[in-house]
């Protein structure tokens, strides 16, 4: 599988601490062996994200991606649940 990144999530990734961009490689490595993983909480979104999905960091940090093909994905955000769902 190949992962890339949006421009919005290499400016959100870039301003989070040390140990959250730590954690974030650890989840990206785990995903690639198993994307559905039960520690990543994969599952699809619904209403503005429709068509993406968000899998959980850690915590309250959470990344949404996309398929660009069958084994290309795209991180285009991260952030908290609350900064990208608002509740």
């Amino acid at each position: 599988m190949i992962i890339r990144t949006h421009w919005r999530f290499d400016k959100k990734f870039a301003k989070l601490r040390d140990a959250e961009k730590q954690r974030f490689k650890k989840r990206r490595d785990l995903f690639l062996e198993n994307p559905f993983d039960p520690i990543l909480r994969n599952h699809a979104l619904h209403g503005k994200y429709e068509g993406f999905r968000s899998v959980s960091i850690g915590g309250d940090l959470r990344a949404i991606y996309r398929y660009e093909m069958r084994d290309v994905i795209i991180f285009v955000d991260i952030d908290t649940h609350h900064n990208l769902f608002g509740s």
